[in-house]
């Protein structure tokens, strides 16, 4: 008998549709709902992507799984409720978002200050939701999971991975012709880290049961990935380096990028298709794959930015690392054909606006100008000896969010500034809010924006906030926090001031104000939308006294 290996996720779903995603132990043909497709493989795994026409708007409908005709999901005798799929309609939304999830065992002892061992990374706030949530009504979870990046660690892998890690190859450890045990090297250890992530049983009735989306960022490949041409030289001299990244794209597109796109989008592109006919579809992804980490961004490669409808929210999600364009005369944290593309997705009519990218725009105190610093001392503003200092810094600091890609940071400012003011005075047109949700730092913040504008133009209307959470689980150790928390402060914003004045580079006029946080710890963070009307809910998770999962609210602000 064939049996769920991973899953139902539930993905995309819209006012009619829904797209339920499942791996299997052997090729099977799938059916959900009366819906069926047949799995398709990839270096021995099965996989299938179901979609599901016909949906009433605003109905909840239970569903099963049926692998060659046998029930496989729900699991006999199962005290979770039942998995369903809510078909949108105009009423009130949540979206739940954060990134940086790593993998642990949900038991004490938790790490609550990072400084344990690394089987505790502090209590998983996704894990703790979803144990508040099983007790809700339907109408109460949120209507959308939202990862911006960091799923899975492949270069710092869980204690359970790296035993399997080091039973495969750890007679190779020292081979040039591999990565360290604590990295997966191919598509076959990249599932491991997925299969830990979601094969719990309370993630994965959440994830059964919630509609996700997801983008990459570094540690989804590796620590860093994309942050300069020189990191890009260097790491292009391991042996190992072109087969990472090519399972790296290989695993992401059929685990994470696959769920994230439309019905419509995924026949209009083929790709499923294809490889459902095929049957083995391993050397087709592969040769995808290799194409794809090759080609230059902005060159017609594959483009994983996406974009999505919840009701009268517009939310479009931007990938800013494949696409990264590094060549030092021209940085560009997303190629100016996807920037193109982001912009005709991002202007448009609707009530919220909501922009996801990995990395945060705005960094608050000394870092945002310790970044434009060291963009312009890099590319030899302080000549040759300052750009190997600049790069040096700027690989060391993780100096890789928008503002060290000054171009990118003016174009997404810009956008902001565009979309949140009317055509003419009296107009309502702009959104409500529009809101940039981020995350990779590590920590978590709310910022709001304040434009300049012109001596002829109406005032913009928007409330534009960043949105930090980071992590969901993986705390950061208290040595590190003192460091972040001094680059956060007075004195390490006069510092940042004083450095990127003297690289010659200017700050743009827009201003930001520091409205919510720092705040170091695991968190959930959940965005209700009614009406015109936006709340943020920022939920710190720890462990009660009885050593049992909790959230408590770290921030609750109107938007």
């Amino acid at each position: 008998m064939t049996h769920l290996v991973l899953g139902p996720l539930l993905r995309h779903v819209s006012r009619s549709t829904a797209t339920i995603w499942v791996e299997t132990d052997e090729p099977c043909t799938v059916r959900v709902l009366d819906h069926e497709s047949p799995t398709f493989t990839v270096c021995g795994h099965h996989y299938a992507l179901v979609i599901v026409e016909g949906l009433v708007p605003g109905s909840t409908t239970p569903y099963e799984v049926h692998l060659d005709g046998q029930r496989c999901w729900p699991p006999a005798g199962t005290a979770f409720p039942p998995s369903v799929i809510r078909a949108l309609d105009g009423g009130p939304r949540r979206i739940l978002f954060g990134s940086c999830r790593a993998t642990a065992p949900h038991e004490p002892p938790w790490s609550l200050d990072g400084d344990a061992d690394d089987r505790a990374r502090g209590v998983d706030a996704l894990y703790a939701h979803a144990l508040r949530i099983l007790g809700q009504e339907p109408d109460q979870w949120p209507d959308l999971l939202l990862f911006v990046g960091d799923q899975v660690y492949a270069d710092d892998s869980s204690p359970a991975t790296r035993a399997r890690v080091e039973q495969r190859r750890g007679h190779l450890d020292g081979d040039d012709r591999y990565p360290p045990l604590d990295d997966v090297a191919d598509f076959e250890e990249y599932t491991w880290l997925y299969h830990e992530a979601w094969q719990p049983e309370v993630e994965r009735w959440l994830l059964s049961v919630v509609p996700s989306a997801m983008i990459f960022d570094d540690h989804d490949m590796i620590d860093d990935w994309n942050t300069s041409a020189t990191w890009c030289e260097e790491i292009r001299r391991h042996d190992w380096w072109d087969e990472r990244l090519t399972a790296g794209l290989m695993s992401y597109w059929v685990y994470q990028h696959l769920g994230n796109l439309s019905p419509d989008e995924i026949r209009a592109e083929g790709m499923l298709e294809r490889f459902v006919e095929a049957g083995d579809a391993s050397s087709a992804l592969e040769a995808w794959a290799r194409e794809t980490s090759t080609r230059e961004p902005g060159a017609g490669g594959y483009r994983f930015s996406f974009w999505r409808d919840l009701g009268p929210i517009r939310l479009v999600v931007i990938d800013c690392r494949q696409s990264r364009v590094l060549d030092p005369n021209g940085r560009r944290m997303v190629s100016e054909r996807d920037w193109e593309w982001v912009v005709d997705h991002a202007d448009v009519e609707c009530d919220h606006l909501v922009l996801a990218t990995s990395v945060p725009v705005i960094m608050p105190g000394g870092v945002h100008d310790l970044e434009q610093w060291s963009e312009r001392v890099a590319s030899g503003a302080w000549g040759r000896p300052g750009a190997r200092l600049g790069e040096w810094v700027r690989q060391a600091a993780d100096l890789e969010d928008w503002s060290s890609f000054h171009r990118s940071f003016v174009d997404f400012m810009n956008l902001l500034q565009r979309v949140s003011t009317p055509d003419s005075p009296g107009t309502t047109s702009p959104p409500a809010t529009v809101l940039v949700l981020s995350g990779d730092v590590h920590f978590s913040y709310r910022a709001r924006a304040t434009f300049v504008a012109g001596p002829d133009a109406p005032p913009p209307t928007s409330r534009v906030h960043q949105i930090v959470n980071s992590p969901i689980r993986n705390v950061l150790d208290s040595g590190t926090r003192r460091t972040l928390r001094l680059g956060l402060s007075p004195i390490g914003a006069l510092v940042g001031r004083m450095l990127r004045r003297a690289s010659g580079a200017r700050r743009h006029p827009t201003s930001w104000s520091m409205m919510d946080g720092p705040f170091f710890a695991n968190h959930v963070c959940v965005i209700e939308f009614d009406g015109r009307d936006a709340r943020m809910i920022l939920e710190r998770a720890d462990a009660d006294e009885h050593g049992e999962p909790r959230l408590t609210v770290a921030a609750d602000s109107a938007l």
